[in-house]
């Protein structure tokens, strides 16, 4: 499971022969997010364009319910997606919502709409990096309770630290260009993303 392009070895610190505690799934989650260079652009992305205290909340909210929702449907085996196709997935919403911020004129109203809708797609990204530990029972519960409230946390501390440079880097008349400049970087990488993991994939 690749969640950027360079958090794949995240996957791998626990050793798999060793039963893991459920500190340990946290730390794992945390992790992920924190290393999975795609989902934070793709946040960076959402909140971009938002407006207020209250539109970062429905977001936020909204993203993580989606992938909660999935994240335990595949880490259960109810859901099952090929990595070939959620990678490539997971770097077309990049793109998808950086090109709305560019082409859209008021992209935050219905934002928290495709923040759901693209979260359930990021959730199976989530679960399989978790399915690779090959977890049954108790272990595979303790496991997806953990691993998703790490990602929760991690999430949380992204949001903490973009929002004021955000808010800073913004400010003043050349705020709109600023927003406009990065989401156009954003779509860029995203592009390459997509490519990439559809001709690897």
């Amino acid at each position: 499971m690749t969640f950027g392009e360079t958090s794949k070895t995240a996957s791998v610190d626990i050793d798999r022969t060793v039963p893991t505690g459920w500190f340990d799934f946290v730390k794992l989650g945390v992790e992920h997010i924190l290393t999975g260079y795609d989902h934070l652009l793709f946040l960076a992305a959402l909140l971009a364009t938002a407006r207020g205290i209250w539109s970062v909340v429905r977001i936020v909210t909204a993203f993580t319910l989606a992938h909660s929702v999935t994240l335990s449907l595949g880490a259960l085996g109810i859901v099952t997606v090929p990595e070939r196709i959620i990678e490539p997935l997971i770097a077309a919403t990049i793109v998808w919502v950086a090109l709305e911020n560019l082409l859209v004129a008021e992209p935050d109203r219905k934002r928290w709409i495709w923040s759901f809708g693209f979260g359930l797609v990021h959730g199976l990204g989530f679960a399989s990096a978790l399915g690779e530990l090959g977890l049954k029972g108790m272990a595979l519960v303790r496991g997806l309770v953990g691993f998703n409230l790490g990602v929760e946390i991690g999430q949380l501390l992204f949001v903490a630290v973009f929002l004021p440079a955000l808010t800073w880097l913004t400010r003043g008349r050349g705020g709109q260009l600023t927003a406009r400049v990065a989401s156009l970087a954003v779509a860029m990488i995203g592009t390459y993303w997509f490519i990439k993991r559809i001709l690897v994939g």
